[in-house]
């Protein structure tokens, strides 16, 4: 049961991941208003990130049970570990700072402030952690086995 469970756990995962990814994409091609899609994003963004802190702690706890020590010669292990350390870091780290920029920047939009160079260059670092985070999915699915 906790093996079929793990299964269903890491499609949610997986593809929660790479459907929030291309839904923002799709948001901010398609609406007008960058500021709405952005908040969007943000909202489908920290919902994918509770989905999987929820998910990791699981696999990670449910493989060491499973497979004791030995879970931690597996790639599936370290790429859900690393995962979460991405997740973590993104959320309690990268997410607060882009907010701030955001609200030092209120009444005016963060890309029409002073803070826009700043703004493109966590939000690009977000985006690499997140572009790293679809591809250990990728492993994660792959070596769930």
């Amino acid at each position: 049961m906790a093996y079929r469970l793990s299964l269903i756990i890491i499609t949610l995962w997986a593809g929660a991941l790479w459907t929030t990814g291309i839904s923002a994409y799709v948001l901010f091609d398609s609406l007008q208003d960058k500021q709405l899609a952005g908040m969007l994003a943000g909202k489908l963004f920290t919902v994918v990130s509770y989905i999987g802190m929820v998910s990791a702690f699981y696999l990670l706890i449910q493989r060491l049970v499973q497979d004791g020590t030995a879970a931690l010669k597996q790639a599936f292990f370290w790429a859900v570990f690393l995962m979460l350390l991405l997740i973590l870091a993104g959320h309690f780290g990268i997410q607060p700072i882009l907010a701030g920029l955001k609200a030092q920047a209120l009444p005016a939009d963060v890309m029409q402030s002073v803070f826009a160079d700043r703004f493109r260059t966590w939000h690009g670092v977000a985006s690499v952690a997140y572009l790293l985070e679809c591809l250990l999915a990728l492993v994660m699915v792959v070596k769930s086995r």
